[in-house]
């Protein structure tokens, strides 16, 4: 059973899965190891720090010749530093967590598709508004930020999906094996957009601390906060939280937000913290932790889910 979608025809790849743009860590050796496995790859360009995204872009260009792309903040990336990634020719642009549209027309005139993730109905209507290509269904279970009163990936999807007609939708959210890829595609969804599995993966940007962490955590460990933007002046909008591993900030303030957003001293003392080791860093991390136990190549992980998909839909189908 071929998982022939939408998402994998529009670009060209063998299975229906993409690499989220986690700011930070999905960088250019990630992505092309993604593309370079059947899936695509997407760079996570965040707020746009232009010697950042300079750099992992001449890394995908240089490991592959497969499709890929990149994802930039709404909140934090500048049109000119999403104009100078387009130069690099990725085949789409994702947009999250904000308004798309100052962004739309470099993309159109790159010839890029526009790829927008969505947290709630209203973001879902302003992405059909702008010509989204794709767009990407985010529940609340996922890694990382995401809508404070956002909703579930189970219904989520399939509301989303109902609401944009033929345009297609990635599930995001929870998503960490071949049975969640299975579910998502069971929804009507044309792929998914994972995050904290390739989080777990060899090729990640920086320190393996949180790739370890994530192996050795349970979903019971993660908890959906704005403390850990908070204690490090994040400029994170109010209505995104994270969802994160444990970390002692979330027990020393929990309830107290208000509170320690005045603290600077607080502040100085986590940033002192962490710097010297006393503290953990932070560790973006979705309930489906429990799901990932090893610390893999991605090009593998992305054949594993793809067969466990399959493998998934043939039980489910069983006469």
């Amino acid at each position: 059973m071929a998982l022939r979608t939408e998402f994998t025809e529009m670009f060209g790849i063998t299975h229906p899965i993409a690499c989220a743009p986690m700011g930070g860590a999905a960088g250019g050796a990630l992505a092309a190891a993604v593309s370079e496995g059947g899936g695509f790859g997407l760079i996570g360009g965040g707020s746009g720090n232009p010697e950042w995204v300079e750099r992992e872009l001449a890394i995908v260009r240089e490991r592959t010749e497969k499709p890929w792309g990149i994802g930039f903040l709404a909140w934090g990336a500048k049109v000119e530093v999403v104009r100078r990634a387009l130069e690099f020719g990725p085949r789409a642009v994702l947009i999250s967590f904000g308004d798309p549209r100052p962004y739309v027309e470099v993309i159109r005139a790159a010839g890029a598709r526009l790829i927008v993730q969505v947290t709630d109905m209203a973001e879902v209507d302003q992405a059909v508004a702008v010509g989204a290509d794709v767009i990407v269904a985010q529940g609340t279970e996922s890694g990382g930020h995401g809508a404070r009163r956002g909703r579930s990936t189970l219904s989520f999807v399939p509301a989303v999906i109902d609401r944009v007609g033929p345009t297609p939708v990635l599930a995001a959210g929870g998503i960490a094996d071949g049975r969640g890829l299975a579910a998502a595609l069971a929804l009507g969804a044309a792929g998914a957009l994972v995050g904290t599995r390739f989080q777990a993966s060899l090729e990640v940007v920086g320190d393996p601390f949180a790739g370890k962490a994530i192996v050795e955590a349970e979903g019971e460990n993660t908890e959906r906060s704005a403390l850990l933007d908070i204690v490090r002046d994040s400029a994170w909008p109010p209505e995104y939280t994270a969802r994160t591993l444990s970390h002692p900030i979330l027990d020393r303030w929990r309830g107290r937000d208000d509170e320690l957003a005045r603290d600077t001293e607080a502040k100085r003392a986590y940033a002192q913290a962490v710097a010297s080791g006393e503290l953990p860093q932070t560790v973006w991390a979705s309930e489906a932790v429990d799901l990932i136990g090893s610390l893999e190549p991605a090009a593998d992980l992305v054949a594993a889910l793809a067969a466990d998909a399959e493998a998934a839909l043939r039980r489910a189908t069983r006469h």
